[in-house]
């Protein structure tokens, strides 16, 4: 369908989208409340717990590109349809896994729909819009992500620690109900394209044959392994180093969904007009809030404080990392969505993971911390370079601000489906 008229306003499926987005991200964000209950019923060890949310970034991972792939000449609306309702199923069989083994393989099958309804939603929202709002539309789905911090989160935390961890997973998967319903109702059916309109699988994966695609993958890779490493291990962090009450955790978590929106605002509303410097100054920020949080761990007010500014800091950046990729994979609007999501969840796996070995290692949970400054150090530099190569390459399809590229009029037509 055509770019809205009045260009102040995005279509209300964007909306749509963003709220279904809430269901996913509070199912992919939550383990980090309820963790610790978790691994009690479940008799496994934090790291194990832990595992969890790499379980679930990896089946995103691998979802992401592999789903787009295979439903790219389906129709849009229908994928999105048959992915959230897999997504729903897979919640529910959390719900009554009897093992850590079952609960593992049903993160995992999650995270595969989860993955491919981000990927085409992603690609849905950026063509309902003009080039020049691809930030704003991307800033109200990774807005549901942060009403799900905000929300969802600390509602499952709450959940967990009153009725069962197994009730934060029924929960979602009504949210994942309640979002079908939405999609059904509102997000517009289009026909499959035919003829040159025809999307070609070969015509999008030219897209890797660009550096400038790497190098974005790399930096959204590490931006969001720097968040996971500490905020998969947060609640331990607070209640073992930190020294507060278990209880305190669902409120530090809402506050960092509550940073997380503010940072979402600010990024959505900046992004479209300086790219690269949204994506320096967040993820900078998120490198030292990292930092000083590692050496003001065992400071209760500095731990809550700072929770908050990370969840501000690396949202900031996260309009920007997915508006670059439509950017620089203009062509190729479907699988830019997939490895958006994959790069994200890429950094998601390699967080808590390398989170974890720190724990097994000894270091203690302010080592976490540590460890994510690193990661976002690596994410700096990897902007950094990219940003040279824009610099200096006249014939860069990297843009600074969202204003269309050459070939945008006749792709963006083309993949109006």
């Amino acid at each position: 369908m055509p770019a809205p008229a009045d260009r102040s306003r995005l279509p209300i499926s964007v909306y749509v989208l963003g709220l279904s987005v809430f269901a996913l991200g509070t199912s992919e964000f939550m383990l980090s409340g309820i963790l610790q209950p978790l691994a009690r019923d479940l008799q496994v060890s934090i790291p194990q717990a832990g595992l969890l949310v790499s379980a679930f970034a990896i089946g995103m991972v691998v979802g992401a590109p592999v789903l787009a792939a295979a439903t790219l000449r389906l129709p849009r609306r229908t994928t999105l349809i048959a992915l959230l309702a897999v997504f729903g199923l897979g919640q529910a069989a959390g719900a009554l896994s009897p093992s850590y083994a079952v609960l593992f393989v049903s993160r995992v099958i999650s995270a595969l729909a989860c993955a491919g309804f981000w990927a085409v939603g992603a690609a849905v929202a950026v063509s309902l819009v003009p080039v020049t709002a691809r930030a704003r539309a991307m800033a109200v789905m990774v807005g549901g992500l942060s009403i799900a911090n905000i929300a969802g989160v600390p509602a499952g935390a709450l959940l967990g620690q009153h009725a069962g961890w197994r009730a934060a997973f029924w929960a979602v998967a009504a949210l994942s109900a309640i979002g079908l319903v939405g999609v059904i109702a509102l997000v517009p059916y289009t026909a499959v394209p035919t003829g040159e309109d025809r999307p070609q699988l070969r015509r999008e994966l030219s897209i890797y044959k660009d550096k400038q695609v790497w190098l974005a993958l790399i930096a959204t890779a590490m931006n969001g392994a720097a968040v996971f490493a500490l905020f998969s291990y947060l609640s331990p962090l607070l209640t073992e180093t930190a020294g507060l009450a278990e209880s305190w955790v669902p409120t530090v978590l809402a506050l960092f969904g509550v940073g997380a929106l503010i940072g979402t605002f600010i990024g959505g509303r900046i992004a479209d007009a300086h790219l690269f410097g949204t994506l320096f100054a967040g993820i900078s920020a998120s490198t030292a809030v990292l930092a000083i949080l590692a050496l003001t761990a065992h400071s209760p007010v500095a731990a809550v404080g700072l929770s908050l500014m990370l969840g501000v800091t690396a949202f900031t950046t996260a309009p920007a990392l997915n508006a670059r990729m439509f950017n620089v994979a203009n062509a190729a609007p479907t699988l830019a969505g997939a490895t958006t999501t994959a790069a994200f969840n890429v950094g998601n796996t390699l967080g808590p993971w390398l989170g974890g070995l720190a724990i097994s290692a000894g270091w203690g949970y302010p080592a976490v911390a540590w460890t994510g400054a690193a990661l976002a150090a690596v994410a700096v530099a990897t902007t950094a370079v990219a940003f040279r190569i824009h610099r200096a390459t006249a014939g860069s399809r990297v843009i600074a601000s969202s204003t269309p590229a050459p070939t945008a009029p006749t792709r963006e037509a083309a993949d109006q489906h």
